[in-house]
């Protein structure tokens, strides 16, 4: 909706100014193994992987996180995410499902010859007190974080049980916003991961005057 009128395939750009100290931030639970997935076909228009390795994509997928392919499930794909370098850094890759004949639907987009390592889950909780600690020192205190929360991590909190200590992490850094099926860091667009910006304390920002 923007000056009252609804559009289909748009954005909204805001651009906005601020004497209030922020952050913009990101932060996941994976590491990245030695277990590499190369896209040798695929479908990006329709983001769906059909071969990773040249060969069938769910069946190479789950044997690198050793399981067989009927045995994958959305709670596989969020516990076993891949990720890409970029830059040096490594942002993940969700998957959204599989499909009857062993191809994958990206939620993200995806192309042939993008080298994808499946991922290692380390501590949810640590790694969420961890990076919002960091924003903090940053910016001398937090006033409110505007967040996006990947559902996939939020089904995954739900199934390593620590679901309430991340909502505590939430509330005690005055994160409000959204469940996301798909996250902005920058210009990578990213899953299962938190962003966020977060704006300090005004008076932060005037003893900094």
């Amino acid at each position: 909706i923007s000056n009252g009128k609804v559009t289909s395939d748009s954005a909204i750009i805001v651009l906005i100014t601020t004497e209030i100290p922020f952050h913009v931030f990101k932060t996941d639970n994976f590491v990245p193994t030695d277990e590499k997935l190369v896209v040798t076909a695929s479908d990006p228009d329709h983001r769906i992987v059909r071969e990773f390795n040249a060969t069938n994509a769910a069946e190479e997928y789950a044997a690198s996180v050793g399981v067989v392919a009927q045995m994958l499930t959305p709670l596989s794909f969020a516990s076993h995410p891949v990720v890409v370098k970029v830059g040096g850094e490594f942002y993940c890759r969700s998957i959204q499902k599989m499909h009857a004949d062993g191809s994958l639907s990206f939620f993200c987009a995806i192309d042939d010859g993008v080298v994808l390592a499946v991922a290692q889950p380390k501590d949810m909780v640590e790694a969420t007190r961890a990076a919002l600690s960091d924003v903090s020192q940053r910016l001398g205190g937090i006033d409110l974080i505007l967040g996006f929360d990947c559902v996939l991590r939020r089904l995954d909190a739900r199934n390593r049980q620590v679901y309430r200590e991340i909502s505590e992490l939430y509330k005690v850094n005055n994160v409000l916003g959204f469940g996301t099926y798909g996250e902005q860091y920058r210009s990578m667009h990213l899953n299962q991961t938190f962003t966020g910006i977060a704006f300090g304390e005004r008076n932060a920002a005037e003893a900094a005057e």
